[in-house]
């Protein structure tokens, strides 16, 4: 079939030789494509979105061949979850909670900690009623012992697959979104369970932590010079080894029990000598417990970087672990097994992943614990090869050979031995009954939950079965067959790949198929539109009923539904496309003739210019009104807000000839703007635009314009004369020449007045372009009134900060200014003497006075202004060799301003200054004060002089006052590249270093520089993919059930 545009034209290929008014009903169904062949399976491999009649390729591959039953369904079989026989379970992962699954696993296979877990008293009596368990409410532990109880009960004889360890982890309080540092959670768990324990009466559980985990070596420090010994005796739980540097296991022991001397100013004092002597200092063990942890210190401190990082480096280790020489009292049984593994995946400390390798005590087989998934190892051996490839190694070190029952890993992070015995494990660890009784009641919901989803799974292919059977009767009736009194059913089809969202929808069973709507298909004569063939699908009467009476829907589309009155419009529309560039050229020749007498139109030389673009942008509109029609889309109402929107851009787009409209529509005055052409000329474009204003060339203009023309000119001449006058009155105000200055009173006047430097700019744009700006009438001085009439500011303010807003005027010109405008509040400042005495006193009286209350509540809301600001702009300089880089200022890009087109200042001749430049550039930040007049007043005179303006090396960020200062640095990090732990930061001389604190509280208010001086990058950032994380304080299990909280 031929592809979608090569149907489109030979649908309307009819209209290039046919007249509007000639189209016929042959025409109208050719348009429609009625008499299109339908496609055949196997022979079209994809729909054809440009013939209706096609039904191939809309999802019926699905149905009509043999179909597998699972297709019915998107239920995973029930029995996927189901506990494997001669397997353990899984542990769901929380999130980050992939370090707590690992220990639980490990203390879980440690059958004596399981035993003594068992025997401890629970709570749950009142949860137990006789010999029955409350079927009312579930039950809930009440302490960690009963958390682990539970735990380890559903562990050993649950039906599922994996738990959920939620109440476990919920009780310790921990954050299921933050991974951890395992090892420090190993050891404040055993120190929690521990505390936890001691409480119990029976031995055997009090004692059962010190019993499999406790050991004991002393620190002995021993005199050089008298030889005495000195003993501090220690517990221990495991034994934390350091591996840098090392390639075995042993020699890492070795190192921990190795003696340091004790020199110089190390040295020891000794009780027996009374002074301080050379000595030496050791760890002697003194006894090892049965479970022997050995904790490898692979994450350790990096000074260069003030935070953890991982040591990825290989240690050997064997099954078998001879502790006999490293003990103090030889002779016992020190021969461990190697019994557990931990592993952390991932090159950086703050983040990757946990798993375990634990050895099952009574099968003596190897098991790999991840989470939800657990895997039996081959041959009863320990393989770890798998995991030590996971992660590339930077440092690409080889891994070392490792020989029979030894083994090598740069991930592992704890190893746990078992003391040896002679005879094998017996210990059958029994379930007491009570737990054994919720384990029963978890494994019936469970057996409820499989069979209700295998019930789900066969009500879903029995459905499916059904609608197989229907689709492949229906669907070969489907088709309509070229020719008339067919149905056609609107289908909107997927982007490059389904033609008809309902049949597919239909043929879906996974999706409810809603009733048939037609309506976004129809024009606006409620017919079927001619552009909506290629989202549609013409089918037979027969399916047409059965498809109406089932999922109704409508209007009913049939032959009578072919609409006249579009084609005959695509018709013409055509026609003038076709025939756009031949009259374009006419037109060209006809513009070239010169006219005579009063025979020519009036057409604006916009309109001339564009008329071919405007003229085939209109005829597209009208032969793509597609989307125009009934304002729905499959039952779904246009959004109205947007439609207005679309039709006010359109309506002030100007359409042809209508540049030469005036505000009154009439012609407009202007003849620049406009040309005669001749009347054929006007004909030929007339055909495009018939709707065009029409303007002969003996129409007479607009008179309203004309009168406004004079007034307008008069005006002009009026402002013209009034500037003059008054530049010639105040040049010096004007050219900001001599200006009396507060701080430096001038000797020759006793009185200086006040008015708004608002005032003196806007005044200044009306002499400079009297034209363009309106005249000042009068000074407004109320805006720099409190509403009780009282100054806000004082003396020594307006020698300062509120200088800016502010513009003092001499007597003279106060005068001149009474005069040319209308004041409102006289404001001035008078100096006199006070006292007798040589030399006297001199004081500053402002008229009106200050207000102080007005005063002190503008200072305060100041104050909260520069601490409450939000999306504020700041400045980050970055320093370079301890110096900044003032010059060479760059010009600011993507910088929004609301400056106006007149606010931008032209060159100004010589001998005048822009008094805008004469101003201070950073320093003080305009503020605004409680009442609405100064505020408004403030925003006006903010202007671009006060802006900052960026250096090299400078960037900006938006800010708000409740940020901190450790949300900064992030940004600072993505702005310079600079990690925040090597940023140090300062504004105006003062260090910050708070990261809690808060911009408002550290003195950032708008419009700041902060300094940024870098430290030394550094060679090696251990995972800077984790620096994100490197810059949040770490607090550990703080505020967790693991501190007692």
């Amino acid at each position: 079939m031929a592809p979608r545009l090569q149907l489109e034209k030979a649908a309307w290929r009819w209209a290039e030789t046919v007249r509007p008014e000639e189209v016929s009903q042959e025409h109208i169904e050719t348009a429609y494509r009625i008499w299109l062949e339908p496609c055949i399976r196997g022979v079209c491999r994809r729909n054809c979105k440009g013939n209706p009649n096609c039904l191939v390729g809309i999802g019926e591959h699905i149905w009509l061949g043999e179909i597998d039953e699972n297709s019915f369904h998107n239920i995973d079989d029930p029995n996927c979850e189901r506990r494997k026989k001669n397997s353990f379970v899984g542990l769901t992962n929380l999130g980050a909670t992939c370090y707590v699954n690992t220990f639980l696993q490990v203390w879980f296979l440690n059958l004596e900690l399981r035993q003594a877990l068992y025997l401890c008293p629970s709570t749950c009596s009142d949860y137990v009623m006789g010999d029955s368990i409350q079927e009312e409410k579930d039950y809930e532990p009440q302490t960690i012992c009963e958390h682990l109880q539970y735990l380890f009960a559903l562990l050993q004889n649950s039906n599922r697959r994996y738990i959920d360890p939620s109440g476990f982890v919920k009780a310790l309080g921990l954050d299921t979104g933050q991974q951890q540092d395992a090892q420090e959670f190993s050891k404040l768990f055993m120190s929690l369970l521990e505390d936890t324990l001691s409480k119990q009466k029976n031995p055997d559980v009090r004692n059962i932590v010190q019993q499999q985990f406790c050991g004991e070596y002393a620190y002995v420090t021993v005199c050089n010079q008298c030889g005495r010994e000195s003993k501090l005796l220690s517990k221990f739980y495991e034994l934390e080894l350091n591996i840098q540097g090392h390639k075995q296991l042993t020699d890492c022991i070795s190192e921990f029990l190795k003696e340091e001397k004790l020199e110089g100013d190390n040295r020891y004092f000794c009780e027996n000598c009374q002074s301080k002597q050379n000595a030496t200092r050791k760890i002697r063990l003194l006894s090892l417990p049965c479970t022997l942890n050995l904790q490898l210190m692979r994450f350790v401190f990096d000074r260069q970087t003030g935070h953890k990082k991982k040591l990825n480096t290989y240690i050997g280790f064997s099954e078998i672990l001879d502790m006999e020489p490293y003990v103090e009292h030889k002779g016992g049984s020190y021969v461990y097994e190697l019994s557990a593994v931990l592993i952390h995946r991932g090159v950086s400390a703050y983040s990757g992943h946990y798993i375990a390798h634990v050895k099952d005590p009574q099968s003596g087989e190897w098991y790999k614990f991840n989470d939800e998934d657990i895997e039996k190892m081959e041959g009863k051996k320990l393989q770890l090869g798998i995991e030590e490839d996971l992660e590339p190694s930077k440092s690409q070190t080889r891994k070392p050979k490792c020989g029979k029952g030894t083994h090598c890993s740069r991930n592992a992070y704890m190893l746990v031995y078992r003391l040896q015995t002679q005879e094998k494990p017996n210990t059958i660890v029994q379930v007491p009954a009570f737990l054994q009784e919720l384990v029963d009641r978890d494994n019936s919901k469970f057996e409820e939950w499989c069979i209700e989803m295998a019930e789900m799974r066969k009500q879903s292919v029995d459905k499916g079965k059904a609608k197989h059977e229907e689709v492949k009767e229906l669907y070969q009736r489907l088709p309509a067959g070229a020719g008339l009194s067919k149905c056609f059913t609107y289908l909107i089809f997927y982007i490059q790949q389904h033609p008809c969202e309902w049949l597919q929808k239909w043929l879906d069973e996974s999706t409810p198929t809603k009733p048939i709507d037609n309506h976004a298909c129809l024009c606006s004569h409620d017919k079927l539109h001619p552009d909506k063939i290629s989202i549609m699908k013409r089918i037979s009467e027969y399916a047409a009923d059965i498809f109406y009476s089932r999922y109704g829907g409508g209007p009913r589309l049939t032959v009578k539904a072919l609409c006249k009155e579009c084609v005959v419009e695509r018709c013409r529309v055509l026609r003038l496309k076709n025939q756009l560039n031949e009259d374009y050229k006419t037109v060209n020749n006809l513009l070239k003739a010169t006219v005579k007498g009063n025979d020519g139109f009036w057409v604006g030389k916009s309109s001339l210019r564009s008329w071919r673009q405007l003229a085939l942008e209109q005829l597209d509109e009208q032969d793509g009104d597609v989307d125009q029609s009934n304002g729905k889309m499959n039952g779904n109402t246009l959004n109205k807000e947007e439609s207005k929107e679309e039709r006010k851009e359109e309506e002030e787009e100007l359409n042809f000839n209508e540049d030469i409209l005036c505000p009154h529509g009439e012609l407009c005055i202007s003849e620049n703007e406009r040309r005669l052409v001749s009347k054929d000329a006007w004909n030929k474009l007339q055909q495009y635009f018939p709707k065009a204003p029409e303007f002969p060339s003996y129409r007479e203009c607009c008179s309203q314009c004309k009168i406004l023309e004079r007034e307008g000119e008069e005006n002009e001449a009026l402002h013209k004369m009034i500037a003059n006058e008054q530049k010639t009155s105040l040049p010096n105000l004007f050219q900001d020449k001599n200006r009396p200055c507060l701080s430096n009173w001038p000797e020759d006047t006793d009185v200086l007045y006040i008015v708004s430097q608002f005032f003196v700019e806007e005044w200044r744009k009306f002499v400079r372009k009297p034209t363009r700006c309106s005249p000042v009438s009068s000074v407004g001085n109320s805006a720099l009134l409190c509403p009780h009439g009282g100054l806000m500011f004082t003396f020594a303010s307006m020698t300062k900060e509120d200088s800016k807003l502010i513009a003092l005027i001499w007597p003279g010109e106060w005068q001149m200014i009474q005069k040319l405008f209308v004041v409102d509040h006289v404001i001035k400042i008078t100096r006199t003497e006070v006292g007798d005495v040589n030399p006297s006193e001199t004081q500053y009286i402002s008229e009106p006075k200050l207000c102080p209350e007005c005063r002190e509540g503008l200072l305060c809301q100041q104050q909260r202004d520069l601490r409450e600001y939000t999306q504020a702009t700041i400045y980050v300089h970055k320093v370079v060799d301890n110096k900044k880089v003032m010059k060479d200022s760059v010009p600011e890009l993507n910088v929004s301003s609301s400056e106006t087109e007149e606010d931008k200042e032209e060159a100004k001749p010589d001998g005048e200054k822009d008094p805008d430049f004469n101003q201070s550039n950073g320093g003080t930040k305009r503020q605004k004060i409680t009442h609405q007049n100064y505020i408004a007043y403030q925003k006006q005179v903010i202007r671009r002089s006060m802006r900052h303006r960026k250096v090299r090396g400078e960037k900006a960020l938006l800010v708000s006052a409740n940020q901190t200062l450790k949300e900064l640095k992030i940004q600072i990090m993505h702005a310079f590249s600079v990690a925040p732990f090597d940023q140090n930061l300062s504004i105006d001389g003062k260090i910050l270093s708070d990261d809690c604190a808060t911009l408002g509280t550290l003195g950032v208010i708008p419009e700041s520089v902060i300094l940024l001086k870098a430290d030394e990058p550094i060679a090696d950032y251990a995972a800077m993919d984790d620096v994100m994380q490197v810059c949040m304080p770490e607090e550990g299990f703080k505020g967790t059930g693991l501190l007692g909280h």
